[in-house]
């Protein structure tokens, strides 16, 4: 973000964290792609307890949206995702557009998200419709998030730095205002990511792990790495106790450990 950064743009993106230029979001948008999530409360009584343990924005469908009540957003963000694809579909990989930003903003919300997996089959088509998306975004002043993968017949290691560096690239040249992006698995890849990357990059949760102690060190780390936060779904929402796990992550972020200040 930079003094050129339209005011509502500014005020939208102010509201994905908390003023320290951090941010925990936590993507609920998975029922789309594997079915109903991992957890025992609902929709609603999930976002409340989210909203009442530290997080600064959850992405939902548009259709879960209406589901939830309005007044957990009141020290929240809504991010609306726009992309979908399911487990069952000849071409997982394949993301394809849902929601358009018109649909967003009558939710009332705060922010847009789009998933692009590189080296995928049908790349070209993500990429030309992450590209008109920003360009939308640009006119209704409305921050993208940009879920930037490596997944396709041609990638080897969906982890390789090189390859997650060009995707983040990609992403802040075509208009994203916030980066997701998977860990590339030490800090030093996480710095070089950040590098790479002018826009706010915000490191994915990965596959569900049961240490707590472990999962809020590697987020300190990459916060010490220069990585604006999280976006962690699974390790929260899946979690025994997510209010408890949603507290740990928050204070990870937005107050990472001593011991993690430099990157060696």
């Amino acid at each position: 973000m930079t003094e050129h950064t339209p005011f509502g743009t500014r005020l939208r993106l102010s509201r994905l964290g908390t003023g320290d230029g951090r941010m925990m979001i936590v993507p609920l948008d998975h029922s789309v792609t594997d079915g109903p999530l991992d957890t025992d409360a609902s929709l609603d009584g999930l976002v409340g307890v989210l909203a009442g343990n530290g997080v600064d924005a959850v992405v939902l469908h548009k259709g879960a949206a209406k589901h939830v009540d309005p007044a957990h957003f009141a020290d929240m963000a809504l991010i609306v995702h726009l992309s979908a694809s399911t487990a069952h579909a000849p071409d997982p990989d394949a993301k394809y557009l849902v929601a358009s930003i018109e649909a967003a903003l009558r939710l009332g919300a705060d922010a847009v998200s789009v998933h692009v997996n590189i080296g995928s089959r049908e790349e070209a088509q993500q990429v030309a419709d992450f590209a008109n998306v920003a360009e939308s975004c640009d006119r209704w002043n409305l921050p993208l998030l940009a879920m930037m993968y490596a997944r396709g017949p041609n990638i080897d290691d969906p982890k390789d730095v090189e390859i997650l560096a060009h995707a983040v690239t990609l992403a802040a040249d075509l208009g994203a205002d916030v980066v997701k992006i998977p860990h590339p698995g030490d800090e030093a890849g996480v710095a070089e990511l950040v590098r790479a990357c002018p826009a706010p990059l915000v490191m994915a949760g990965g596959p569900q792990v049961d240490d707590t102690d472990a999962l809020c060190d590697r987020v300190s780390a990459s916060i010490a790495a220069g990585a604006a936060g999280v976006a962690m779904g699974r390790n929260v929402f899946a979690a025994d106790d997510p209010a408890a796990v949603a507290r740990r992550v928050s204070d990870a972020v937005h107050q990472p450990a001593r011991r993690f200040a430099a990157v060696r």
